[in-house]
């Protein structure tokens, strides 16, 4: 795939004809290969599968001008799929884009609303506000208690994850594990 991604990168117009074939393997090819700065509101508005929803489009969004606009729409939606989307959008910019260009003080709300709500939630959005969790707190210092503290309370998540040998990691467990290697820098792309 990645001599394949060569080619691809250097072409836009390819990779949204990519997206828009609905062969997943191709999709998520064009999520790696698309630029985010170019991408439209509307461009980044479909998946029919959770792989599609949490990676591809959650990173092109997140790495896009929409990202917050997006990812507040999305986690507030009904359908599972599009607040999955929206849950994994908002992780990622944490990640991308470092504390200081964040709002902490609704970071610091989503923690809460994760905190109270995360057993309850769709089974993939579960999955999410998990990350969400996890994103807080490993990048950003001024929540890490808050996220730890979370984290700690809310244990493990149960998702089922659809016969796969995926497993949900345990928050705490993982910011420890992040934060043992030294500060976390920015991510450059959150696209792997």
């Amino acid at each position: 795939m990645k001599k394949i991604l060569k080619h691809v990168k250097k072409d836009q117009e390819l990779a949204l004809k990519l997206y828009d074939s609905g062969v997943s393997d191709a999709m998520y090819l064009a999520g790696l290969a698309v630029d985010p700065k170019l991408m439209t509101k509307e461009q980044l508005q479909s998946a029919y599968w959770y792989l599609l929803a949490e990676c591809t489009v959650a990173w092109v969004a997140s790495e896009s001008q929409y990202a917050l606009e997006l990812a507040r729409e999305w986690m507030q939606s009904d359908e599972e799929l599009i607040a999955c989307a929206g849950w994994s959008t908002y992780a990622n910019y944490v990640m991308y884009l470092g504390a200081k260009e964040l709002e902490l003080n609704e970071i610091a709300e989503l923690l809460e609303q994760v905190h109270t709500s995360i057993h309850d939630a769709p089974n993939r959005v579960r999955y999410n506000m998990n990350s969400f969790v996890i994103g807080v707190g490993a990048y950003i210092p001024e929540l890490r208690e808050d996220a730890q503290r979370i984290a700690k309370d809310i244990g493990k998540v149960h998702v089922d994850m659809d016969g796969t040998a995926c497993k949900v990691p345990i928050a705490y467990d993982y910011i420890e594990k992040v934060l043992s290697r030294g500060e976390p820098k920015k991510k450059k792309t959150v696209r792997c």
